[in-house]
C-alpha cells in the first residue's frame, strides 16, 4: 500500500499511476481497507486505469463492508449518483449513515442534505450538519449560516 501511494505522489519514486495501481491491487487483494478503497477511485476516476465504475463499486464494497468510512461514503455516492450500481436513495442513506456514525464529517453532511432533499426530515438533518460543522466542515457551517442556524 506504501508503496502505490508513492508511486501515486511521486514521493521518492517518479509519479506513474498505472505502477501505484499494481501495488494498491496487490495490498486489495491482501483485505487491505485503505488499499482496496484507493483502488476503487482509480477506476472512478481512471486513474491508471480505464474508468470502471462496476469495479470501482466492487473495491469500495470490500473496504466498506470492513467498516472503512471513507469507502462507505464513496459507495454510497456511487448509489446517488447511479455509477456503476442503479440509483438507490435506501442503499445511500445506508452507506452514508455507517460513515457518518463513526464521525466521517463529509458523511455526515451528505447524509443531512439527503435527509433534507430527499427524505424530508429537516430535524435530522439539521442535527447531521451540525455535527459535521462542529468538526469544521465550511459546507456544513455554511448550510447552517443560511438556514440561520448555530452550531
Amino acid at each position: 500500500k506504501a508503496l502505490g501511494g508513492c508511486y501515486a505522489t511521486g514521493k521518492g519514486v517518479p509519479q506513474d499511476n498505472a505502477e501505484a495501481v499494481k501495488w494498491w491491487h496487490k495490498a486489495a487483494e491482501q483485505g487491505l481497507a485503505l488499499a482496496q478503497w484507493g483502488l476503487g477511485w482509480c477506476y472512478e476516476n481512471g486513474d491508471g486505469v480505464p474508468q470502471d465504475y462496476s469495479e470501482a463499486v466492487k473495491w469500495y464494497r470490500k473496504a466498506a463492508e470492513q467498516g472503512f468510512a471513507g469507502a462507505q461514503c464513496n459507495l454510497g455516492l456511487c448509489y446517488e449518483n447511479g455509477k456503476g450500481v442503479p440509483q438507490d436513495y435506501l442503499e445511500v442513506a445506508y452507506w452514508y449513515k455507517k460513515a457518518a456514525d463513526q464521525g466521517d464529517a463529509s458523511a455526515q453532511f451528505l447524509l443531512a442534505s439527503l435527509y433534507f432533499t430527499e427524505f424530508q426530515h429537516p430535524d435530522k438533518a439539521l442535527e447531521l450538519f451540525k455535527a459535521a460543522a462542529r468538526q469544521g466542515l465550511k459546507e456544513a457551517q455554511e448550510m447552517l449560516i443560511m438556514m440561520g442556524e448555530e452550531w
